[in-house]
């Protein structure tokens, strides 16, 4: 009895070992994952690792940026984009349309240097008065808000004015950054890329008659290995429980 005791001992020991090392070493998952959403990717990963069983390799990038990626072949299992940067994606197969899912949306804000004068840009003239007062302004050149931003400051007038003080950034990672550091005034990109930076504080939303939002969608690879993981994460991210985390991260879920 005692031989048999030690016996399933032994064997539970191995077996449980065994599973949490499967765990372990499973695949990681390669996600492809627009900055837009970084600050919500990076809340789930945790949550996201253990219900799929696998671990996150997540790769941030403007969705030009992951684009070019994907169009150069590598591999990922799973895309959060922009909706507009996903659809074509879906419509040639690259992304398998049937596990698309509408995330969430945010739109565009205005960042300032934690600690300085807080700049008021709820109106036209206050937006006007703000960049005129900036020094220098940033916003990234391959980002998808830079349409709306532009646009904006065309209607507003300021485009030869603002040239020479602006600076076209590669990401809103480093957009945000030089304000941070002190390098720039303000940031013009995505709320949701501004309120998770350190020593960054959002002014508020650009004007109501300038304002955009761009949406996100999370789709997985056609060519995926791990189809079954891939479907887990994106329902993990159309949760309801995690509404309340697009929401504190300055988007508005779908």
């Amino acid at each position: 009895m005692k031989t048999f005791s030690s016996a399933l001992l032994g064997f539970s020991f191995v077996f449980f070992s065994s599973l949490a090392a499967a765990q372990t070493t499973a695949a990681p998952l390669r996600i492809f994952a627009s900055n837009g959403v970084k600050a919500v990717v990076e809340d789930m990963k945790s949550p996201v690792e253990k219900t799929t069983g696998h671990p996150l390799a997540v790769i941030f990038d403007s969705t030009a940026g992951l684009r070019k990626r994907i169009a150069a072949g590598e591999a990922f299992d799973v895309a959060l984009l922009t909706s507009d940067g996903a659809e074509e994606l879906l419509k040639n197969g690259t992304l398998n349309a049937s596990t698309s899912a509408d995330l969430a949306r945010a739109g565009v804000g205005v960042g300032y240097k934690t600690g300085t004068p807080k700049p008021d840009v709820h109106t036209a003239e206050g937006m006007k008065k703000a960049l005129l007062a900036a020094k220098s302004i940033t916003y990234a050149g391959d980002g998808a808000s830079r349409a709306y931003i532009d646009k904006m400051i065309e209607k507003l007038g300021l485009t030869a004015t603002l040239k020479p003080r602006t600076v076209l950034a590669q990401g809103s990672g480093p957009a945000t950054a030089a304000v941070a550091d002190g390098k720039s005034d303000l940031v013009l990109t995505l709320i949701s890329e501004i309120l998770p930076v350190q020593g960054l504080s959002l002014a508020g939303g650009i004007p109501d008659e300038f304002q955009s939002y761009i949406s996100f969608t999370a789709a997985a690879s056609a060519k995926t290995t791990n189809p079954d993981a891939a479907k887990k994460l994106i329902a993990a991210f159309k949760s309801p429980s995690v509404a309340m985390i697009y929401k504190a991260r300055g988007m508005e879920p779908r």
